[in-house]
């Protein structure tokens, strides 16, 4: 391998590191239900807040909030995947390499 290759590949590593620490602090938010549920989440898919509106919260209703926690939840971490592949496939030019996302 000669060294331009190297270099080319170290500083290609070094993006990604970036990019990957980048997305531990960016910010994705959803919400089901108007409104009624809203959660948080990191680029990295952990979650900072979860917000339940008291109107959301029915007694006799459980399911119904359920159903929007995971609905806001699901919505969340699909716009912290797209979030992840646009900044990573950013640096990769579009090529997939394993165990980034």
């Amino acid at each position: 391998m000669n060294k331009n290759l190297l270099r080319q590949a170290q500083q290609l590593q070094a993006r990604l590191v970036k990019a990957q620490e980048e997305l531990e602090s960016a910010i994705v938010e959803a919400s089901a239900g108007g409104g009624a549920v809203k959660v948080v989440m990191t680029g990295k898919l952990k979650i900072q807040a979860i917000s339940i509106s008291p109107e959301a919260v029915d007694p006799k209703d459980v399911e119904m909030l359920q159903d929007l926690v995971m609905t806001a939840t699901n919505e969340a971490i699909q716009k912290a995947q797209a979030l992840a592949q646009s900044r990573l496939s950013a640096i990769t030019g579009g090529m997939k390499i394993p165990g980034l996302m």
